[in-house]
């Protein structure tokens, strides 16, 4: 383990849409460093997204747009088939959105991080990675795309110099390819807390987890991300941030200086 190592801690949060509540955005917002605000398409409205962009302020956490598929219904994680404009432009929309909110608030937005289906459809296939980039890079805002290490998202960011801060689920189970164990399946999501933190502990520390099949992958990341719609969430985020603070390591924003430098270019 590497003591004075720094890690991101982000999760997804906003997801509430008119009467509905979901997530635990109000008790992890003072235990995460970064917010991804559904902006509205997956989930969100004009409310929800003002007042978790508020909430974020106050407690001094980084905010992004979490960007999805125009499904509210299966809440962005049906895969669609979708035009690369219409991708990039739907993309947009949704930053630009959200750039509204934080404009208000006086709060910049760090980060960029896809939703669901979209992105795991990035992760895998080019066309819809480059889609997805050109979409955050038309918003013209100097931030960081969240993406897997070594998927077609950090390719294609890092071909436009676009930051990158490679992502890793703690409370997700992963395969032996380092994809992560679809939800349909079951043990898809990890709901103990100890076993949780651990494995965040482990990723931030060393870049590597227990795969489901017991193999231990490589997965290097810059920032952990807890689910805020599963259930637990709270209690999940307490124990991994006792956890890495325990092992030495601290947790900042995405965009500090102190996180790992960004991945080489491929090649």
């Amino acid at each position: 383990m590497a003591p004075g190592r720094q890690v991101d801690l982000n999760s997804d949060m906003g997801e509430s849409f008119g009467p509905y509540r979901l997530g635990e955005t109000a008790s992890l917002m003072a235990l995460v460093t970064s917010a991804n605000v559904a902006c509205g398409f997956h989930a969100g409205d004009p409310r929800t997204m003002a007042a978790t962009v508020e909430l974020a302020r106050r407690h001094g956490v980084g905010v992004g747009a979490h960007v999805g598929y125009p499904d509210l219904v299966g809440f962005g994680r049906r895969a669609m088939t979708v035009g690369d404009e219409e991708i990039a432009t739907d993309v947009l929309y949704q930053i630009g959105a959200l750039l509204g909110f934080t404009g208000a608030a006086g709060v910049p937005l760090r980060h960029v991080k896809a939703h669901g289906a979209l992105y795991i459809q990035a992760e895998r296939d080019r066309r819809v990675a480059e889609a997805l980039v050109e979409g955050v890079r038309r918003c013209r805002q100097p931030v960081t795309l969240v993406a897997p290490a070594g998927s077609e998202m950090e390719r294609a960011a890092v071909a436009c110099r676009m930051p990158v801060a490679r992502e890793a689920f703690c409370d997700r189970a992963y395969r032996p390819d380092g994809t992560l164990v679809p939800r349909s399946e079951p043990g898809s999501v990890l709901h103990d807390p100890e076993r949780v933190a651990r494995r965040a502990v482990r990723l931030a520390a060393d870049g590597e987890v227990e795969a489901a099949d017991g193999q231990v992958i490589p997965v290097p990341c810059d920032t952990l991300c807890i689910h805020g719609d599963t259930a637990g969430a709270t209690q999940l985020a307490t124990a991994v941030r006792a956890a890495l603070e325990a092992a030495g390591i601290g947790c900042g924003a995405m965009d500090s200086p102190a996180l790992a430098p960004p991945p080489p270019a491929p090649g």
